[in-house]
């Protein structure tokens, strides 16, 4: 979404230049062929707010503007960046706030039109979905549209995450203190709201996806990421997975192997930074690994907004950034 953040994010860079590692830019030269880091090449992506790895395509990934660009999806190939196929769907109403893409293990696309920057203005949100197309080349696809509304009231939303083996769809809420895991049902009807419903807490996140067994729970915010497994539909022990400092930080994957996080941004000529997952010895699942670029964020830290951990000297700093925008615009207000 168009937020805060674009306008801190140049003093936040400014604050934090100094934290940054030799390299910690060099966000195009790790990893060979396909799923290394690239950068978003098409003109027309300035605000690419949702990325999912294609099923049928290996090394192609789905991404979407956040609103004002009518209902299309991009194929982007990670080998050079480049759009491959622009798909449009048809059948749906005009887009609102679109911010999320998932895969099935239906072979589907979700596309989740579920931001609200009015923070619950609008009673209800959507879901597309359409099926993967087999051919990369432009087209129109028809699209089914599904109604969504939460059981505790309408609220902001950025993640929608689509369960690789149930096929259940999952949506975690936006709040600045915390938001909420919400289950859809266990499958989505036309005719009548799909009710969400809340079964856990989560931070501030932005995007999320699952691991491609479906195990673990990968949720990103502006300045971190956390791990959380995945059972019986429920949330269960967290850890920290690094992530880099992105200007807008908005989207994530799993490769397709399960290998690597994927982690982009919004704004012109975007990056996406390939973090490869690397097994803990200590019985806690997957943890982000190093890369060229993901040092540069703040890894391990957790975000002080709707996070539990300690913070690090890198996000402390932008947090100031942040808050020093906050009092500014209120004062600016008042006045």
């Amino acid at each position: 979404m168009r937020s805060y953040l674009t306008v801190s994010g140049a003093a936040a860079l400014l604050l934090f230049a100094g934290a940054l590692p030799a390299g910690a830019a060099a966000a195009t030269e790790s990893g060979d062929g396909a799923d290394r880091n690239f950068t978003i090449e098409d003109p027309r992506i300035t605000e690419s707010s949702g990325l999912a790895a294609s099923r049928a395509h290996p090394g192609v990934y789905w991404t979407h503007n956040d609103s004002d660009d009518g209902p299309h999806v991009y194929a982007v190939d990670s080998r050079t960046g480049k759009t491959v196929a622009t798909i449009t769907m048809s059948g749906v109403g005009r887009p609102r706030d679109v911010e999320a893409v998932s895969v099935g293990p239906d072979g589907n696309l979700y596309v989740g039109d579920i931001g609200d920057n009015l923070n619950g203005g609008w009673d209800h949100v959507w879901i597309y979905r359409f099926p993967e197309p087999k051919e990369l080349k432009d087209a129109t696809v028809r699209a089914t549209q599904f109604d969504v509304k939460y059981a505790d009231g309408p609220r902001d939303a950025e993640a929608l995450m689509v369960h690789p083996t149930t096929g259940r769809v999952y949506i975690a809420s936006k709040n600045e203190n915390g938001g909420g895991l919400y289950e859809g049902p266990a499958r989505l009807t036309t005719g009548s709201a799909n009710v969400f419903r809340r079964v856990g807490e989560v931070p501030w996140v932005t995007d999320g996806a699952f691991s491609p067994d479906g195990g673990e729970l990968v949720l990103r915010s502006y300045f971190s990421a956390r791990a959380y497994a995945f059972r019986s539909g429920r949330l269960g022990a967290d850890h920290a997975v690094r992530a880099p400092f992105q200007r807008q930080a908005e989207s994530v994957t799993y490769t397709a192997d399960g290998s690597a996080l994927m982690f982009g941004s919004e704004g012109e000529r975007s990056d996406v930074v390939r973090v490869d997952v690397e097994k803990d010895t200590g019985g806690n699942g997957s943890r982000g690994g190093d890369s060229s670029a993901a040092d540069g964020g703040a890894g391990d830290a957790e975000d002080g907004v709707g996070g539990t951990g300690g913070m690090s000297l890198t996000g402390v700093l932008v947090l100031v950034a942040v808050a020093a925008f906050f009092l500014t615009k209120r004062r600016r207000g008042q006045g």
